[in-house]
């Protein structure tokens, strides 16, 4: 295998790891959904269950620090990539934001709202 197929590989187990965690967060979030429209459907107390949905729901923020940590991993990567000098390879969808992305976001528009008043009674 020569550089480009090494990088081209490593970055499409990174991107396919994005995806699972992501998948998983997707499937984590539906059970969340599916238990409580059944304690809804089936007329139960929001104590029922209560336990294994907060289990459910520890799983979720489990999941959400794994994404984070794979975030982490691709911006490390990507530098480790720079600094070597392998040049560009893209792999996964190509609307990638930079490094400094927060840094770049425009501001947010001004919406201009019109503030109505209502007279106040006071007894």
């Amino acid at each position: 295998m020569d550089r480009t197929e090494v990088v081209a590989s490593i970055a499409g187990d990174l991107y396919a790891t994005e995806c699972a965690v992501d998948a998983a967060i997707t499937s984590a979030t539906t059970l969340v959904q599916s238990m409580i429209g059944a304690r809804t459907l089936l007329k139960a107390s929001p104590v029922a269950g209560a336990v294994s949905q907060a289990k459910a729901i520890e799983a979720i923020a489990a999941l959400s620090a794994a994404r984070d940590a794979v975030v982490a991993c691709h911006a490390e990567l990507a530098k480790d990539h720079r600094r070597m000098g392998y040049g560009v390879y893209n792999v996964g969808p190509m609307d990638k934001p930079d490094d400094d992305w927060g840094d770049q976001l425009p501001p947010p528009p001004q919406v201009e709202q019109q503030l109505r008043t209502r007279p106040v009674r006071v007894a």
